[in-house]
């Protein structure tokens, strides 16, 4: 069997099409359209026309290309700048009309649930009781757990995007009035949720998600081009290093930085401050960098669950009066 995962995030829509033979999704082939939504979309604003129609031009040609590999119709859902906007479910109904494509959105809760799950399968059972860190460009996720999924979750509005577009609007390096106040917004909202991944003591941490990866490259980890299963490290003490650099950079010097891309560049402060934060305050001296992350999630809950928990979780999201239609546990979801 065939299937894939259409993953619309702040920065770009990503797919992913993969063999699911042995339980294991094998991915063939991988595409990304860039979005630059977190650019245009202030949070908790509507997402403009224009946006709208790159959207559906994006999605259009992810179910497109899905087809020519010869993947079922996709798994497509959006995260947190989506998530969030006022006009969500006419975005929604714009995107599903227009190409045919169930998108839906996903809850921060659940996003870190199938985040989780992609980054246990991923590790393995010797990590033991894991740790997750993943930032987004609208919400940090933040899980523990000791068995298939997790046992604690969180979902927190501490995004790279989100927070750039509030504390750094401009270009240059921000003040150092600024950093401080990012500083304490993000201790703020990470001490109840730190405490309890100090009280829990986990074996392994591990962070996903794009800006990581980026941190990881900055702090000394091989670059993509040496493959996934090249071990990657971040510690805590370089990229607090890291920040320092950051912090005295305008946008277009980050941009020629080891692992910073041009389109990234502008939210890299924000996301190294929320990481080294939430790594200081949980303890963490340093976390693995996985490549598996919610797409895998998605596409391992697809094969090991089977199709009805997705179709559940669609038909739960069309209701345009839940803001978090979509329960933890959907279906046979045990550790």
């Amino acid at each position: 069997m065939r299937i894939s995962v259409v993953d619309v995030g702040s920065n770009t829509v990503r797919l992913v099409v993969a063999d699911a033979q042995g339980g294991v999704p094998l991915p063939v082939h991988t595409a990304k359209w860039r979005l630059r939504l977190s650019e245009q979309v202030k949070p908790g604003s509507s997402i403009p026309e224009e946006a709208v129609e790159r959207l559906v031009r994006a999605v259009a040609e992810a179910s497109r290309t899905a087809a020519r590999w010869g993947a079922t119709a996709p798994l497509a859902f959006a995260t947190a700048v989506v998530r969030a906007a006022p006009n969500r479910q006419e975005v929604l109904r714009t995107v599903r009309s227009r190409t045919g494509v169930l998108l839906c959105t996903l809850p921060g809760e659940l996003e870190a649930e199938l985040t989780f799950l992609g980054a246990r399968r991923w590790m393995g059972w010797q990590s033991g009781p894991l740790a997750l860190l993943d930032i987004g460009g609208g919400s940090l996720e933040v899980a523990f757990g000791r068995g298939r999924l997790p046992e604690f979750v969180a979902s927190l509005p501490l995004g790279a995007g989100r927070l750039t577009h509030e504390f750094f609007p401009e270009a240059d390096a921000p003040l150092p009035e600024q950093l401080r106040a990012l500083r304490r917004k993000v201790r703020h909202q990470l001490r109840d949720v730190a405490a309890r991944i100090r009280w829990e003591g986990p074996r392994t941490a591990v962070a996903t998600s794009r800006t990581f990866q980026q941190l990881g490259r900055l702090c000394g980890a091989a670059p993509g081009r040496h493959g996934p299963f090249v071990e990657r490290q971040l510690r805590r003490s370089d990229l607090r290093t890291a920040v320092e650099q950051l912090a005295v950079l305008p946008v277009a010097e980050r941009a020629l930085l080891p692992g910073i891309s041009a389109p990234r560049a502008a939210q890299s402060l924000a996301g190294a401050i929320v990481g080294h934060t939430a790594m200081k305050l949980t303890g963490l001296r340093k976390v693995d960098i996985c490549p598996w992350a919610i797409r895998e999630g998605v596409l391992l809950r697809h094969i090991e669950d089977g199709a009805s928990w997705w179709a559940e979780i669609n038909r739960l999201d069309d209701s345009p009066a839940a803001k978090n239609p979509v329960p933890l546990r959907i279906a046979s979801a045990t550790n």
